[in-house]
């Protein structure tokens, strides 16, 4: 039987308290997020919610007291489309923000990078 999954509502990753500001000061200045507010019962947990196009993004504040609950070799990912991967790459690295693997895969051409947590962010074109 399926579940008849019809798309994407919103993805959450989790960011350590120790790395909370700095963390959301990347997602609101690198990607100009449009931040939306978190119901009232959820606002004293920290984080922040983003809309991205259609879909939610919200960042949680992790009980782990550093980035190693993560690990540097982490697969978790999201990934944001991009209409111009050149000046999305361009931008990426003018901030000083290291780009750990660029590639081409089923017709999506990407980059990856982390956030001050160490969580993986992909960027791709279609």
């Amino acid at each position: 039987m399926s579940l008849e999954i019809t798309g994407i509502d919103h993805v959450q990753i989790a960011v350590p308290k120790a790395l909370e500001a700095e963390c959301l000061r990347f997602y609101r200045e690198v990607f100009a997020f449009s931040e939306i507010p978190k119901p009232e019962e959820l606002r004293g947990r920290g984080g922040a919610w983003f809309q991205v196009g259609p879909l939610q993004m919200h960042i949680g504040v992790d009980p782990e007291p550093s980035p190693q609950s993560i690990g540097p070799k982490s697969k978790r990912h999201i990934c944001f489309l991009v209409p111009d991967l050149a000046k999305a790459k361009a931008a990426v690295q003018t901030r000083r923000i290291a780009i750990e693997e660029e590639s081409v895969a089923e017709g999506l051409s990407r980059f990856f990078i982390r956030d001050p947590a160490g969580n993986r962010i992909e960027i791709g074109q279609r």
